[in-house]
């Protein structure tokens, strides 16, 4: 079983643990949204796996703040950024 998501506010930085995966998200979005205002940045350095539920949440917030830089790699980020053709902010790259 995928340790639980949660998420923090440290500053101007949204930082999330755990896996961010289709069953989390749901719970995640309402309190992602609301801590989302004058985020400058997101951490993703305890983040365990991201699917694209995970990667929506993300785009939502970033799209929000008109792109955020990410700390941490964690798996399946990557290609799924390169498969939407997202931008290390996470905003959708120009064709």
């Amino acid at each position: 079983m995928a340790q639980a998501a949660t998420l923090r506010r440290d500053g101007t930085t949204l930082a999330f643990a755990g896996a961010l995966v289709r069953e989390a998200v749901a719970a995640l979005w309402p309190a992602a949204l609301a801590q989302a205002p004058g985020v400058e940045r997101f951490d993703l350095s305890a983040v365990t796996s991201v699917d694209s539920a995970g990667l929506a949440l993300l785009v939502e917030l970033a799209q929000r703040g008109g792109g955020v830089p990410v700390v941490g790699d964690p798996p399946g980020l990557d290609g799924l950024r390169r498969a939407y053709r997202l931008s290390p902010t996470l905003t959708f790259a120009r064709a």
